[in-house]
C-alpha cells in the first residue's frame, strides 16, 4: 500500500523498544490526514543480523579471508555450531516467545563462552536473588556480544548493538572522513539495511523519505541510505531531523552534504515535516520552518513559514502502529539496575512537557529551543494519551522521556491514573528538588512509579552552585530519602571534570556519593566526564568559567568542543577509580575501603566527615502541612467496633478502626467525637473527589465542633494513618 512518507530510525539505538520520534510524527501526521509508514531499521537488521542462516555465512566469510587473529575470536569459531545452534532460540527468548529456555541458559555450559563471560563468576554477586528469567537475560547477552565480538574483529569494525561508526558523526566538524567512507563499498550489515529499506520503498512507494537521526551512532546508515535512495529513486525527496541534527548540525555549511539529503530541519519537526510534505506532495508552498536545502548551488536556511509551532495539545497521540513491537530484544548487559530499565522490556514512550521548566545548568544546551521553551501537557490529556496508547499497544509500561518532569505536573498526572483506576507502570528523570516530599513521592508509587534517575552531577555544593543547579547535597539526600522510603528506585546522573574543579572536590564528591549508597538512599548511579557543549552557558561564554576553548573550523557537525582548564587537571584519571567503587557500592561493597585504594595514584584525604550525609537527614523538620495542601486519604473503608473504656469510675465510647493494607492491617483507637468525625471525613478525602480539601478547609470542617485540630491531626493514631496512606501534598 502506497503511503506519501516513510519515517524510518537508522541504525541502531536500542534492542528493547523503538526509539519514540518517529511514533510522535506519526501521530502528528495523523491529525493532518498524511499518511505515512515508519519503520525501525535497526532492530529489523539486528534480527535479520542474528541469525542462523546469516551467522553461517559469517562464520565462513571470516574463515575464507583469513580474518580471524584473536585468540578470542578462535575460540569463538571453533565453537561456532555451538554458537549457531541455539541462536534462533535465544533471540525468541530474549523476545519473550521462549521464556521456558531460562532454566536451560542458567545452566553454565548450555550456551558457549568466549571473553564477555570472564566476569560469570560475579554473576550471583551481581544478581543476587534474582529469578532465573534475569539472570538468563544476561548470561544470553553476553552471548550475543560474543558474537557482537566477533563481528567488530572479522567483518565490520563498526559494528555496535545501539550504535554503527559512532565515530564519525561524533564531534565531526569536518564532513571528510564521513563522506570517505561513503565512497567505499558497502559493508554487509549496509547490504542487509539497504536490502530492508528497498522492500518498504518498493512496498509504499513514498514521495518522500525522513530519517530521524537521534544520535551519532545513526548517522553513518542514515547517510548511506540516503545515498542508495538518490541513486537508485531519484525522484523521491529525503529529509533528516533528530536530536543529531539539533544540536549538531546547526552550522553546516558543506554542500556535499545535500548530495545525500534534500532538506534537514531542526528542533521541533512536526511543523517543518507539514510544510515539507505540502511542497513535496503538492508543490504548493515554498514556506518552510528551520529547514536547511541548496538553493541556487548554495546552502540556504529557510524559515519564512510565519505559522507558529503546534502547542503540545495539538501535536496528536504518539502512534506505534507499523513497528515490530513483538520482535524488540530485552537485553541485561550489566547489572546495573537503571541500566536494566533502559534495556529491558518494551516501554511506551511519552512526554509529560515540552522542554526544561528549569532550564538554568550551564552544561546543558538550554540555549536551543527544544529545551529552553518550555511547555506542559494537562494531566486530562496526558492521561487520555496514555489509555490510548495501552489499547494500541497492549503494554502498559511507560518511560516518561522529559529533559525533568515537573513535580506539579506528575503530582497531577497520578491524581488522574488513580481516579480512573488504570494499572501502568512508569519512570522518568527528574530534579532532585524540594517540592518532592515524602507524601508526594507516596502518591506518585501509588500510580504506579517505580523509578526516577536526576542529576546530582559533582556532589560539591560550589559546584552545585556553579552549574546553577538550584539544590545542594543536603536537598538532593532528603529527596533522596522520600523517594526511598516511598519504595521508588533512584538512579543519579554523576560529573566529575567540571571547569574549575579541583581533585580535592572530586574525592569529597566520591564520599559524598559513597555515603548516599552506604545509607541506601541512592540505589543506582553513572559517572561521566564533563563535557563542552556549544550551545550551554559554557560553551556560549567560555572565558566565565576559567577555560580555554580551541574552536575548530566547522563545516559539518558542531557539539563537543576541546578545551583548557585552568586548573591543568587531567581529570580523566579518575574514571577507571570512580567508576569500579561505584560499581561496588551498587552492590552493597566497599563501602569501608578507604578512598584511595580505588585509585592507582595519589589522592588527598576525603574532607567530609563521614557522618555528613545522615547529618543532613537529621535535620528534616518534623510533617507539618501547608494550609493550602490537598488532603488525600489513598486507603480502605475501616472496619469499626464500637466499645466502652473506663478509668477511675469514668467511662466514655471508644471506637477501634481497622484498616486493611495490601500486605498488612493497621488498627487506630479513637474516643467517639473524633471517631465520627473521621469516619464521616475520610470519603470526601478519597482521590475520586474533583475537588480535594486542603488541610485549611478541613481544619475549618473539624473545628465547627471540636477544638484544636493541630493537637488531633499530630495524634499518634493520626500519625499511623498518614504513614500508611493520609497524604498531604
Amino acid at each position: 500500500m502506497s503511503k506519501d512518507l516513510l519515517l524510518i530510525t537508522p541504525p541502531f539505538t536500542q534492542l528493547n523498544t523503538p526509539y519514540p520520534a518517529t511514533a510522535y510524527l506519526k501521530g502528528f501526521l495523523n491529525t493532518k490526514e498524511i499518511s505515512a509508514f515508519q519503520m525501525d531499521l535497526g532492530i529489523e537488521v539486528i534480527l535479520k543480523l542474528f541469525s542462523k542462516a546469516i551467522f553461517t555465512d559469517l562464520f565462513d566469510r571470516a574463515a575464507e579471508q583469513e580474518l580471524i587473529v584473536s585468540d578470542n575470536c578462535k575460540r569463538i569459531y571453533a565453537l561456532r555450531n555451538a554458537y549457531l545452534q541455539p541462536l534462533d532460540a535465544v533471540i525468541a527468548f530474549l523476545q519473550g516467545k521462549n521464556e521456558t529456555l531460562a532454566r536451560q541458559i542458567c545452566q553454565g555450559d548450555f550456551l558457549p563462552q568466549a571473553s564477555r563471560f570472564d566476569q560469570m563468576d560475579d554473576l550471583g554477586w551481581a544478581f543476587g536473588n534474582m529469578g532465573n528469567q534475569d539472570k538468563a537475560k544476561h548470561i544470553a547477552t553476553l552471548y550475543l556480544e560474543d558474537l557482537s565480538d566477533f563481528i567488530i574483529e572479522c567483518i565490520d569494525e563498526n559494528f555496535g548493538f545501539s550504535r554503527y561508526a559512532e565515530r564519525l558523526g561524533q564531534s565531526a566538524n569536518s564532513f571528510d572522513e564521513l563522506y570517505g567512507e561513503l565512497n567505499d563499498s558497502p559493508t554487509l550489515i549496509d547490504d542487509i539495511t539497504l536490502e530492508t529499506l528497498i522492500e518498504r520503498i518498493e512496498t509504499h512507494q513514498p514521495k518522500l523519505v525522513c530519517f530521524s537521526v537521534p544520535f551519532p551512532g545513526n548517522l553513518y546508515s542514515a547517510f548511506r541510505c540516503a545515498q542508495y535512495i538518490k541513486a537508485n529513486y531519484p525522484n523521491i525527496k529525503i529529509a533528516m531531523g533528530g536530536g543529531f541534527p539539533n544540536t549538531e548540525l546547526r552550522s553546516v555549511t558543506d554542500k556535499r552534504v545535500f548530495e545525500f539529503f534534500d532538506f534537514i530541519t531542526l528542533d521541533d519537526g512536526e511543523l517543518p515535516i507539514e510544510l515539507l510534505a505540502e511542497h513535496v506532495l503538492n508543490g504548493k508552498t515554498d514556506n518552510f520552518k528551520r529547514t536547511f536545502l541548496l538553493k541556487n548551488n548554495e546552502i540556504v536556511y529557510k524559515n519564512n513559514s510565519t505559522q507558529s509551532d503546534y502547542k503540545q495539545s495539538e501535536v496528536g497521540t504518539p502512534d506505534y502502529s507499523d513497528l515490530q513491537l513483538d520482535n524488540y530484544i530485552s537485553v541485561i548487559e550489566i547489572a546495573n539496575p537503571m541500566h536494566s530499565l533502559w534495556s529491558d522490556g518494551r516501554w511506551n514512550k511519552l512526554t509529560m512537557a515540552h522542554g526544561c521548566y528549569w532550564g538554568k545548568c550551564t552544561f546543558c544546551d538550554i540555549s536551543l529551543d527544544y529545551i529552553k521553551i518550555y511547555e506542559p501537557i494537562a494531566a486530562t490529556l496526558l492521561v487520555d494519551r496514555i489509555e490510548e496508547l495501552i489499547a494500541q499497544t497492549g503494554e502498559s509500561g511507560f518511560h516518561f522521556v522529559d529533559e525533568a518532569a515537573p513535580p506539579a505536573l506528575m503530582k497531577a498526572m497520578a491524581l488522574e491514573i488513580i481516579r480512573r483506576g488504570i494499572t501502568v507502570t512508569w519512570w522518568t528523570n527528574i530534579r532532585f528538588e524540594k517540592n518532592f516530599t515524602q507524601d508526594l513521592c507516596y502518591l506518585l508509587k501509588a500510580s504506579g512509579c517505580i523509578a526516577v534517575s536526576g542529576g546530582l552531577e559533582v556532589a560539591s555544593d560550589r559546584l552545585l552552585k556553579l552549574i546553577d543547579k538550584g539544590v545542594s547535597v543536603e536537598q538532593v539526600a532528603q529527596v533522596t530519602r522520600n523517594f526511598t522510603e516511598a519504595n521508588i528506585m533512584v538512579h543519579s546522573y554523576l560529573m566529575y571534570g567540571y571547569p574549575t574543579q579541583t581533585v580535592q572536590e572530586t574525592v569529597d564528591s566520591l564520599e559524598m556519593v559513597r555515603q548516599l549508597f552506604e545509607i541506601g538512599i541512592l540505589q543506582s548511579g553513572f559517572w561521566h566526564q564533563f563535557a563542552l557543549t556549544a550551545h550551554s552557558p559554557i560553551g556560549l561564554n567560555p572565558a566565565e568559567y576559567g577555560i580555554e576553548p580551541n574552536y575548530q573550523s566547522i563545516s559539518f557537525a558542531n557539539n563537543d568542543i576541546d578545551f583548557k582548564d585552568k586548573t591543568g587537571i587531567d581529570h580523566s584519571k579518575f574514571s577507571y577509580g570512580l567508576k569500579k567503587s561505584l560499581y561496588n557500592f551498587m552492590h552493597d561493597v566497599g563501602f569501608e575501603m578507604p578512598l584511595k585504594d580505588w585509585f592507582d595514584f595519589k589522592i588527598p584525604y576525603p574532607k567530609v566527615r563521614p557522618d555528613y550525609i545522615e547529618h543532613c537527614l537529621s535535620k528534616t523538620s518534623p510533617f507539618t502541612a501547608k494550609p493550602s495542601n490537598k488532603i488525600i486519604w489513598l486507603g480502605t473503608d475501616p472496619l469499626i467496633e464500637s466499645y466502652t473504656k473506663s478509668k477511675r469510675g469514668d467511662s466514655w465510647k471508644m471506637f477501634k478502626l481497622t484498616f486493611h493494607l495490601n500486605d498488612d492491617s493497621i488498627t487506630i483507637n479513637l474516643d467517639k467525637t473524633n471517631g465520627d468525625w473521621l469516619i464521616q471525613a475520610l470519603p470526601t478525602l478519597s482521590v475520586s473527589n474533583k475537588k480535594l480539601l486542603s488541610f485549611s478547609e478541613l481544619k475549618a470542617d473539624y473545628e465547627k465542633e471540636n477544638p484544636d485540630f493541630e493537637l488531633f491531626w499530630y495524634s499518634k493514631p493520626m500519625n499511623i494513618l498518614r504513614q500508611n496512606g493520609l497524604l498531604a501534598i
